[in-house]
């Protein structure tokens, strides 16, 4: 598999695409997470990710919110949102979606 194909932010955004997606921890572990969606909120734009495997920390049926953000090269990053607020917001807004899809 090539880089670009890798890409986790590349992957994230092509809807086409909903193979789990390869983050790396703190210490360089490898984690799979399944795509959950994109929000857009305030005008970021936010992604649920769900750990395919058990996380420390995470329960079997939460999910992570992660923030969409610029490293200091301008490159497009994943970073967990810490913000609990924003984190209620963005679940609040796809659990909205997810109701007008019923």
């Amino acid at each position: 598999m090539s880089k670009e194909q890798d890409n986790p932010i590349r992957r994230l955004l092509d809807p086409k695409d909903s193979d789990p997606i390869v983050l790396y921890d703190e210490n360089d572990n490898k984690v799979e997470f399944e795509q959950i969606a994109l929000i857009p909120y305030e005008e970021k734009l936010y992604t649920i990710l769900k750990p395919v495997e058990k996380m420390e920390g995470v329960a079997d049926d939460e999910a992570i919110v992660f923030a969409f953000e610029e490293d200091a090269d301008d490159d497009q990053i994943l970073v967990v949102e810490e913000n609990d607020s924003i984190i209620d917001a963005v679940f609040d807004v796809y659990n909205k979606l997810v109701d007008e899809q019923k």
